[in-house]
C-alpha cells in the first residue's frame, strides 16, 4: 500500500490514476511553463542585442541592419548610406558606377535569414520600444495559456507571415524591420482565445483597432507586415484552440505544419518571381 494524504492507496489504483491525468498540460494540451516570462523576456533580450549591435555599427547607417531588414528584391546600394540606391542599374553596371556601390541581395538574391531576422531588427528607440512593451503584456499571459512550445511557435509564424506579406504586397527595394508583424500575430492569438473562452470581445477589438488606424494613417508604418502577422497569428491560435481533444497534439502538429508549408511556399514563389 502507498501512504496517502487520508490512510492508504493501493498501487495499482494510483498507477491508474497516472495514466488518467496529464501532468502539467495546459487547456489546449501545451506543457505548462513554469515561469510563463522566461520566453518573453528571452525575445526582448535577442531584440535589445541586436538592437545595440546595429547602434554600434552606425545605427541608421548600419551594414548590419541592411543585411538584417527585409528586403524583397535586390537593388544597387551605396555602402554607408541606405537612403541611396540605383534601382534600375543590374549587377554589372553596379560594379562600374564608382560610388562605393554593391548589390543588396534581399531575399530574391539569396538573403533568405531576412524573413525572420527582420522581426528581431529595430533601429530607432521608439520603435523598439513600443514592440517590446506590447510583447511584455501579451507574451507571458498567451504563454500561461498556450506553454511555452506552442507559444514561440505563434510568434514565429506570424513574424513569417508577416514576410510574406511584405514580400507579395510592398515595394520590391524598400527594407522592412521590426516586430510589429509578429505582436500583431499575439493580439490575432488574444482575440481567437478571448472568442474561445467566451471573454469580453469588445476591449480586444478596441485595441486591435486602435493599433490598425495607427497603422494605416502612419505612413513609415508596413501596414502589409502588421497585417500577414495578424493573419498568421489567427490562423496558427486557430489550429491550436480549435483541434478536438481526441488526437489533438497530432492535429494541432498537422495544422501548424501544413500552415508552415503555405507561408514558406509563399515566401519561394515570391521570391522567384522577383529573382
Amino acid at each position: 500500500m502507498i501512504s496517502a494524504a487520508v490512510g492508504f492507496q493501493c498501487p495499482d489504483c494510483v498507477r491508474n490514476g497516472a495514466k488518467q491525468t496529464r501532468q502539467g498540460q495546459g487547456p489546449y494540451g501545451g506543457e505548462r511553463s513554469g515561469n510563463p516570462a522566461i520566453t518573453t523576456i528571452v525575445l526582448i533580450g535577442i531584440n535589445v542585442a541586436v538592437w545595440v549591435a546595429i547602434l554600434v555599427t552606425g545605427g541608421a547607417n548600419s551594414w548590419l541592419a541592411e543585411r538584417l531588414a527585409l528586403t524583397p528584391g535586390g537593388y544597387c546600394a551605396v555602402a554607408g548610406d541606405p537612403s541611396r540606391y540605383f534601382p534600375d542599374i543590374g549587377r554589372a553596371s553596379c560594379a562600374l558606377t564608382n560610388q562605393g556601390t554593391w548589390i543588396a541581395g534581399g531575399v530574391s538574391g539569396g538573403e533568405w535569414w531576412q524573413v525572420i531576422t527582420s522581426a528581431f531588427t529595430h533601429i530607432e528607440v521608439l520603435h523598439i520600444g513600443l514592440n517590446m512593451l506590447a510583447l511584455w503584456f501579451l507574451g507571458p499571459m498567451l504563454e500561461r495559456v498556450f506553454g511555452r512550445v506552442w507559444f514561440l511557435t505563434v510568434y514565429l509564424l506570424s513574424a513569417l507571415a508577416g514576410s510574406a506579406a511584405v514580400l507579395w504586397l510592398s515595394d520590391s527595394i524598400n527594407p522592412t524591420l521590426g516586430a510589429s508583424g509578429a505582436v500583431f500575430g499575439l493580439i490575432g492569438a488574444l482575440l481567437v482565445l478571448t472568442y474561445r473562452t467566451g471573454g469580453d470581445m469588445r476591449s480586444v477589438l478596441i485595441w486591435l483597432g486602435i493599433n490598425v488606424v495607427f497603422t494605416f494613417t502612419n505612413s513609415s508604418i508596413s501596414w502589409q507586415g502588421h497585417l500577414g502577422g495578424l493573419v498568421g497569428g489567427l490562423a496558427a491560435s486557430v489550429i491550436i484552440i480549435f483541434a478536438p481533444r481526441q488526437n489533438r497534439t497530432q492535429l494541432q502538429l498537422l495544422g501548424l505544419a501544413v500552415l508552415t508549408a503555405v507561408i514558406i511556399g509563399a515566401i519561394t514563389l515570391r521570391a522567384l518571381q522577383l529573382n
